[in-house]
C-alpha cells in the first residue's frame, strides 16, 4: 500500500515579512551604494590639502603712492594646536562640536537634535554639521544648498576622518575657517581684530573669534561691537556647560569683555576714501581681466583732498545737519579731465555703504538747466536773448518760480542766474525737449530722461558723478569728460596690465558755446543764488533744488578743479527748506577753499588774497 506525500508547509505571516524585509533591504542597500557611488564619482580631487590658495587682492593706492585700500582674502601663519592657547580649541569645540573629539565624523546625536530643533521653530534655526564637515566644505566644496553638495560634505568628511587625526582636522579648520573683515584663520583674525598673535590670546578673546562662526559678518566686531560681545558671552557659558571652563572664569572674561577692545584703524589716511575705493574696485575687473597674482591699481584720487571732503561733510552735516533736517551728503571733485580727485558717497562708510555720489539717483532740479540753456544756444539763442517771465502752461502743465512771482523780460543769462522757472522751460520747448535729452545724453548722462515738459526743470534722477563730470566739460572748453579714478594697474613684481593715455570723446560742443555757458555759469554765481560759493577769485557754478526739498545741489568748478555736492535723506524726506544757494554751497565752498590752499586749483587771484565769509542770500533773492 503506498504512502500519502503531504505537501510542504507554506511560509506563515512571519517568515514571508522577514523575506520581503531581507529583500527590502539589499535593495536598498543597493540604492544607498549606487547613490554613493553616483556622488563619489563626481567628487573634486583630495589630494592632502596644502597652503591655501587665496584669491589675488587688490591694493589701491593713491594719486601719490601712499595705500588707499586693500581687498581680498587675509590669510595668517598656520599655527600648530600646541601652540595655540588650550582655550581656543575648547571655545571652539563647546559652541560648534562638543562631541568632535568622539565621532567619526558624522554626529548622529547632533543630526537629530537639530532636526528636533528645526521642526519646533518651523525653520533652519540649528545646524547638525561637525566641524570635520564644515572643514570638507571649506577645502573642497562650493557654497552652494543642495542635497548633493550635502552628500558629498558627508563623503568628504568620512574621508578627512580616515586620513587624518582629530587634532590634524582640529588644526587645519582653525588655520582655515573664514572669520569675517576678510580674515581666515585664527592668526589673520587676532591679528586683525587684537594686534596680536592668536598664540596670545585670552579667554574672552578666544571665545569672540569662536562666537563668530557661526555669522562671521553680523558678529564681526569690527562692524558690530555689541554683538560679538553679547554672541562672546553665549561661547563662554556653552565652556561652561561643557566642562571646559568653570563658571567663576566665565563671569570674569565676561566682565573683561566689556572692556574689550578691538585693534583700532590705522589713521585717517588709511581710513578715508572708502566709497571712492569701492567704486574704483568695481571697474578693475574690466581692466585686469584674470589676474594671476596680486595687483597695484594707482587710483587718481587726492589723499589730501579725499580726507578734506570727508572731514567737510562732517563738520557742515554735524554742525547743521540735524537743525535742517539733513543726514546725508555727497561730493565729487576732479579735474577738468574727469580724473576724480575726491569721492565722498556719505556721512558714516560704516553704518552704510552705499554710494550717493555713483549709486543714487536723485532730482537734480535747476543744475539740469545747463542742458536746457547747451540745447537753446546750440539751436540760435544768445546769452543776451530776451524771454519773458511770465505765467505758462505747456501741455496741461503750468510750471512754477520758486518765489511765486514773474520778472517781465530778461535776458537767458539773468534767467538762467537767478533759476527762473517759466524761461528755462520755454528756452526747453524753443529748442526742442528731444534736443535737452540729446544735450544731456551727450555730456554724459546716462540715467534714463523722457522728453517730458517738466524735464527742463530737472524732475528725473541723475547721479552726482555723472552731473559733475558735465559740468566738467564746460570747464574744459567743450571737451567731453569721462570720470575716471583708475590711473594704471600692474601685477605686484610683474606686468603692467593698463595704463591710461587719454580721456573723454573728444569735442561734444562748440567752444562758442562752451565760452558763453561758461559765462553764464559764472554770472550765477556773481549775481545768482550761487553767491554763497563765492571764492574771491573766478568761480562758476549752478544751484539745483528738487520738489520738496527733496533734494539740494550745488556744482561748479574754479581753476582745474571741479566739484559737485548733494544734500539730502535716503528716505527723500523733506529738508527744512534746504535749497542749493544754501548748505551744499556752503560745503562746496569750504572744501574748494581749502583746495584753493593745497594749490590743486589754480588760484589766479593776487598774492596774500584770501576768500571773504559765504556771503547771505535770502531764497527770493537765491532762486533754487
Amino acid at each position: 500500500m503506498a504512502k500519502k506525500t503531504t505537501a510542504p508547509d507554506r511560509p506563515g505571516l512571519i517568515g514571508r515579512l522577514a523575506y520581503w524585509l531581507v529583500v527590502m533591504g539589499i535593495w536598498s542597500a543597493v540604492a544607498l551604494i549606487g547613490v554613493v557611488a553616483w556622488y563619489a564619482y563626481d567628487l573634486p580631487d583630495v589630494d592632502a590639502p596644502g597652503a591655501p590658495k587665496p584669491r589675488p587682492a587688490v591694493l589701491l593706492h593713491y594719486a601719490d603712492g601712499s595705500p588707499l585700500a586693500r581687498f581680498g582674502d587675509l590669510y595668517g601663519a598656520e599655527v600648530a594646536l600646541d601652540e595655540l592657547p588650550p582655550v581656543m580649541s575648547q571655545a571652539v569645540l563647546a559652541i560648534e562640536d562638543r562631541r568632535f573629539r568622539w565621532h567619526f565624523g558624522i554626529d548622529l546625536i547632533g543630526l537629530v537634535r537639530a532636526a528636533v530643533a528645526n521642526f519646533k521653530a518651523g525653520r533652519i534655526v540649528q545646524g547638525g554639521s561637525t566641524i570635520t564637515q564644515q572643514l570638507a566644505k571649506n577645502l573642497f566644496l562650493k557654497p552652494e544648498r543642495t542635497i548633493k553638495r550635502k552628500a558629498q560634505e558627508v563623503l568628504l568628511a568620512l574621508w578627512l576622518e580616515a586620513h587624518f587625526s582629530k587634532d590634524e582636522i582640529l588644526t587645519l579648520y582653525l588655520n582655515r575657517v573664514y572669520l569675517g573683515a576678510g580674515t581666515y584663520g585664527v592668526e589673520a583674525a587676532a591679528q586683525r581684530y587684537f594686534g596680536i598673535s592668536a598664540r596670545r590670546l585670552s579667554l574672552g578673546q578666544a571665545a569672540l573669534l569662536a562666537g563668530l562662526l557661526k555669522a562671521p559678518t553680523r558678529y564681526a566686531p569690527t562692524s558690530s561691537p555689541k554683538r560679538a560681545r553679547a554672541r562672546a558671552k553665549v561661547v563662554l557659558a556653552s565652556m561652561v556647560r561643557s566642562g571646559a571652563i568653570t563658571k567663576a572664569q566665565a563671569t570674569k572674561a565676561g566682565q573683561r569683555l566689556a572692556n574689550l577692545r578691538t585693534r583700532r584703524q590705522k589713521p585717517a589716511r588709511a581710513r578715508a576714501g572708502r566709497y571712492a575705493a569701492d567704486w574704483i574696485v568695481e571697474q578693475v575687473p574690466g581692466y585686469s581681466g584674470h589676474a594671476r597674482r596680486d595687483i597695484v591699481v594707482t587710483t587718481t584720487l587726492d589723499a589730501k583732498l579725499q580726507e578734506l571732503a570727508e572731514r567737510v561733510i562732517e563738520s557742515q552735516l554735524a554742525a547743521d545737519g540735524k537743525r535742517l533736517a539733513a543726514s546725508q551728503a555727497a561730493l565729487v571733485a576732479m579735474s577738468r579731465n574727469g580724473a576724480v580727485r575726491a569721492l565722498v558717497g556719505g556721512r558714516n562708510y560704516r553704518l552704510s555703504q552705499f554710494n550717493r555720489a555713483s549709486q543714487a539717483r536723485r532730482q537734480p532740479g535747476s543744475t539740469f538747466k545747463l542742458f536746457v540753456y547747451l540745447a537753446g544756444l546750440e539751436a540760435g539763442l544768445r546769452p543776451e536773448t530776451q524771454m519773458r517771465d511770465e505765467p505758462l502752461t505747456v501741455a496741461g502743465w503750468s510750471p512754477r518760480n520758486y518765489s511765486g512771482k514773474y520778472a517781465g523780460p530778461v535776458s537767458l543769462t539773468q534767467a538762467f542766474a537767478r533759476s527762473i522757472n517759466t524761461v528755462a522751460v520755454k528756452v526747453a520747448e524753443r529748442a526742442g525737449r528731444w534736443r535737452v535729452v540729446e544735450a544731456a545724453a551727450r555730456l554724459g548722462i546716462t540715467s534714463p530722461l523722457p522728453a517730458h515738459p517738466s524735464t527742463a526743470l530737472g524732475t528725473n534722477g541723475v547721479s552726482l558723478l555723472e552731473m559733475t563730470a558735465a559740468y566738467a566739460t564746460v570747464a574744459a572748453g567743450g571737451q567731453g569728460v569721462w570720470s575716471h579714478g583708475i590711473s594704471a594697474i600692474a601685477e605686484i613684481g610683474g606686468r603692467k596690465i593698463h595704463r591710461r593715455t587719454g580721456s573723454g570723446p573728444g569735442r561734444v560742443m562748440a567752444p562758442g558755446v562752451a565760452a558763453d555757458l561758461d559765462a553764464m555759469l559764472r554770472a550765477a554765481v556773481e549775481m545768482g543764488g550761487g553767491r554763497a560759493a563765492r571764492l574771491g577769485f573766478a568761480t562758476a557754478g549752478k544751484t539745483g533744488t528738487s520738489q520738496g526739498h527733496r533734494d539740494a545741489w550745488f556744482i561748479g568748478y574754479a581753476g582745474n578743479l571741479v566739484a559737485g555736492v548733494w544734500v539730502g535723506n535716503d528716505d527723500e524726506k523733506e529738508m527744512k527748506r534746504v535749497t542749493g544757494s544754501g548748505l551744499p554751497a556752503r560745503i562746496w565752498r569750504a572744501f574748494m577753499a581749502q583746495a584753493a590752499v593745497e594749490t590743486v586749483v589754480e588760484n589766479k587771484a593776487k598774492a596774500g588774497h584770501r576768500p571773504g565769509p559765504p556771503t547771505a542770500v535770502a531764497p527770493e533773492a537765491a532762486g533754487r
